[in-house]
């Protein structure tokens, strides 16, 4: 492959040139939701983010099989021995069946995904139809020493396995002080250590979900959905396995011991994750009241929301930060986004008016090269919507006629644009979207009223040229003048 992308590597804590396993293909994990509730801000930055490198990786040439799971076993959304189990708590109080309930959020989530552009992966699957494969896996951990049964329930031996490997390579952290950190918790009578985690736990006679298993009916712990199934669609050695940060432990931890258990080796060769997201400095979370739906976003219904935001400057206001950087969300950092992307739109429109001439004082390759070195460089899309922002001023100019462009290398301008704008970062231009579907009402009529502007000037009655910009001014629209027309964006 012409790429030469690198990415960061939290096993080995280094950017490191990616090399598939098979060459021209790549298999990607990346952990999906657990639906039980509406996705929310949260949910964004790591579908984005994976969505960013599934199409990087697509239009580097590679073929990609990307899965991505749904979370909708009744187990417990941390470790199925703390709290209560939050599908089988929402269906009790709303009188449904947990799967009408994890239906319920499923289609939520994809319509949420739909909306921030996020391309389906290849294959998505549900962790209440694996699980079958995930009893095969515990008997295979259980038969290679490394759990024990007690009372019906099968719990990882983290000791025994420490013993032979080494538990904690992913987040750095050694035993001793797991052991320190780990609180004693009711229910952990039928483990032999407060830090061994549930492979399958029976159910207790009011858990609703529960399936038939050698050793008891009741549910997989929490960890063994993604390693089962990871494994069941693509092979026991796969490339890439994304998530969240705050997945990094104990979950892929507790991945990576029982597929080496299992195994004899860890199934992934590059782990990728994402930061979080706070707002305004805080930890996002439903308890601290700055807990944010997509749909509240999208409609800016939140007491914490000055205004609506579309999807597209969610989208864009993910990707202006790098992934593994905390994302801050405010009011006024979705403001900003919001008038980049505009600019940008702007300026991928003007592109259709730039007119070729015999040579050319640009060199359309030096932004393919900015972008490709910055998506190359650990999928640094700020430096990408940098290198954008730059050629939209020097698109202006070409505009203007202040620099020229033959036609061939026009062409390839808008190509690369292209490309990177809506194939790779995957923005839509929504103001285009919403003409074509007859619900951008604001975009006809300021193009209306710079027509009538437009004849005005002509015909030298600066009074009413003057009153047209002026009132577009103080409706938040901001017109600038060219030698054969104008331009407008939202301020």
């Amino acid at each position: 492959m012409d790429s030469k992308l690198s990415l960061y590597n939290t096993l080995t804590r280094r950017k490191e040139e990616f090399e598939p396993l098979v060459e021209g293909r790549v298999g990607m994990y990346v952990c999906g939701p657990t639906v039980y509730g509406d996705p929310h801000l949260g949910h964004a930055r790591p579908s984005v983010t994976f969505d960013l490198l599934f199409r990087y990786l697509k239009a580097s040439g590679y073929k990609v099989r990307y899965v991505r799971n749904i979370t909708d076993v009744g187990h417990l959304e941390h470790d199925a021995d703390e709290g209560e189990d939050k599908i089988a708590k929402k269906a009790r109080l709303e009188q449904l069946e947990p799967m009408e309930v994890a239906h319920y959020y499923t289609e939520r989530y994809h319509k949420a995904m739909e909306a921030l552009n996020v391309e389906t992966p290849s294959i998505e699957p549900h962790a209440s139809g694996h699980i079958i494969e995930q009893i095969e896996m515990v008997k295979r951990i259980y038969d290679a020493g490394f759990a024990y049964i007690s009372n019906g329930s099968v719990y990882f031996d983290v000791e025994k396995y420490n013993a032979k490997y080494h538990y904690g390579k992913l987040s750095g952290r050694n035993l001793e002080d797991i052991v320190v950190n780990t609180r004693e918790l009711d229910g952990q009578s039928d483990k032999r250590h407060s830090f061994d985690f549930a492979l399958w736990k029976k159910a207790s006679p009011e858990h609703i979900m529960r399936w038939p298993s050698p050793w008891s009916d009741g549910f997989p712990g929490w960890h063994m959905e993604c390693s089962a199934m990871s494994t069941r669609y693509l092979g026991e050695r796969f490339d890439i396995h994304g998530g969240g940060m705050d997945l990094m432990f104990p979950h892929h931890e507790c991945e990576i011991a029982q597929s080496t258990a299992a195994l004899g080796h860890d199934s992934a060769r590059y782990w990728v994750h994402n930061n979080m997201v706070t707002i305004n400095g805080q930890k996002m979370g439903k308890s601290l009241g700055n807990f944010i739906t997509l749909e509240e976003l999208f409609t800016g219904s939140h007491k914490l929301l000055e205004q609506a935001y579309t999807p597209m400057t969610i989208r864009f206001f993910v990707l202006q930060a790098h992934y593994r950087s905390t994302l801050d969300f405010s009011n006024e950092a979705l403001q900003a986004a919001e008038k980049g992307l505009d600019r940008l739109m702007k300026g991928v429109d003007a592109l259709a008016k730039v007119k070729p001439s015999a040579t050319s004082t640009v060199k359309p390759e030096e932004l393919e090269k900015r972008c490709r070195t910055a998506m190359d460089d650990d999928l640094n899309s700020p430096m990408v919507i940098s290198a954008l922002f730059d050629w939209v001023r020097i698109i202006n100019q070409l505009v203007e006629g202040q620099q020229t462009i033959t036609a061939e290398d026009l062409e390839l301008l808008k190509g690369i644009v292209n490309r990177y704008v809506f194939d790779i970062l995957g923005l839509r231009d929504e103001k285009a979207a919403g003409a074509a579907s007859g619900r951008d009402y604001v975009t006809p009529l300021v193009e209306m009223l710079l027509e009538e502007r437009l004849k005005a000037r002509a015909a030298k009655d600066w009074a009413a040229s003057d009153r047209i910009r002026d009132g577009l001014a103080a409706a938040g629209i901001r017109v600038k003048d060219r030698k054969d027309g104008s331009d407008w964006e939202i301020e």
